[in-house]
């Protein structure tokens, strides 16, 4: 017998080793179908530009990620970063460390009282002020442990609303990032917005069945919450005032990146930062569940990933584009949102070791 033929059946074997494993290997993921809405692209309000090319990255000499910023009230930028420390930016450019959860604070607002509310993805929603330190507030609600606090806005009325990203996959089991790209893949509705009632110690649930619950802001008018929906490219709108309380619309749909954070801007406007564009892959397999239980099987660097592209997104509080920032080539990525100072834009990102700023 030939050494090719005597070679044929372990070739034989190794195939179907490959194919075994890419049909019967466990994953986490159990994916949903359904129909993503067609990628228009980077076109009208979305045309590409390089208004984000002027932006000037400021080295962090911490950590990296500051996924949020929010400004106390001097207009010092503070953010989150991935080793756990909320660091300020002091006038003189120093970097101070307010306080360290011991967790991954992503979100990040202060109150009309100047405490310092966080949604930290490990632990769940805290908060902080001078007079009596840092507190863990709240790990679940409605029975259900909160496993991936990501964002938090506070109403005039005291109410801190915040969303819970994924009950499936926990923040602090695979990491934010990780955790975001599971549940995206899978697109079960595992993500909530949360309130919780300063004054009573309330939580409950203000909406469920959320494809990646991420940003959080409350209308200028209090009579709103923005959240945006990464898993399905949109933001909603949920109403909380007395004539509207309960009323879900879709304020923006098919948009062209991941939305991820929203911030209140002044003149009443919110910031969106788009952390990456859509995947074109991921689109063509959102109706083949069984597809992307294979793809997720595959080394993770042939797995769809967030992409080095800057976006900023300007709405109102009916979802209509004021403004389109963009950098193609990506100097400063993975936008996750910004703060608006009276003279700047300071930029937060998911991956980066320094935060941004741009001139406004």
């Amino acid at each position: 017998m030939s050494k090719r033929h005597a070679l044929a059946p372990s070739a034989v074997i190794v195939v179907l080793v490959v194919i075994g494993y890419l049909l019967f290997w466990p994953v986490p993921i159990e994916p949903r179908a359904w129909n993503a809405p067609r990628d228009q692209g980077f076109v009208g309000a979305y045309a590409q530009n390089n208004a984000l090319q002027d932006a000037q990255s400021v080295a962090l000499p911490h950590s990296q990620g500051p996924e949020d910023i929010a400004l106390d009230s001097e207009g010092r930028p503070v953010f989150g970063l991935l080793n756990g420390d909320i660091v300020r930016r002091e006038h003189n450019g120093d970097f101070s460390i307010v306080t360290t959860t011991g967790g991954r604070p992503l979100g990040l607002e202060f109150g009309p009282d100047g405490t310092l509310w966080i949604a930290d993805a490990y632990l769940g929603l805290m908060r902080w002020s001078v007079e009596t330190g840092l507190e863990l507030v709240v790990t679940e609600v409605d029975g259900r442990e909160v496993r991936y606090a990501d964002d938090v806005d506070v109403a005039a009325d005291g109410t801190v609303y915040f969303s819970d990203a994924s009950s499936r996959f926990a923040a602090d089991q695979y990491g934010t990032y990780q955790a975001s790209l599971l549940d995206i893949m899978e697109h079960a509705g595992n993500g909530r917005l949360l309130a919780y009632d300063a004054s009573s110690g309330r939580t409950y649930t203000v909406l469920g069945g959320l494809h990646f619950a991420n940003g959080v802001a409350v209308s200028h008018d209090n009579r709103w919450v923005l959240v945006a929906e990464t898993g399905s490219y949109r933001i909603l709108r949920i109403g909380i005032g007395d004539d509207n309380n309960g009323r879900i619309e879709a304020v923006m749909e098919n948009l062209p990146g991941f939305p991820d954070n929203i911030n209140d801007a002044p003149n009443g406007k919110f910031w969106i930062g788009l952390v990456s564009p859509r995947s074109a892959p991921l689109d063509a397999l959102s109706n083949y569940p069984f597809v992307r239980t294979i793809v997720q099987r595959l080394p993770s660097f042939m797995r769809p990933q967030a992409q080095r592209y800057s976006h900023l997104v300007a709405i109102d509080v009916n979802g209509n584009v004021l403004r389109s920032l963009q950098d193609p080539t990506g100097q400063f990525a993975h936008v996750t949102g910004a703060a608006e100072s009276d003279t700047k834009l300071f930029l937060s990102s998911l991956h980066e070791s320094a935060f941004a700023e741009l001139e406004l």
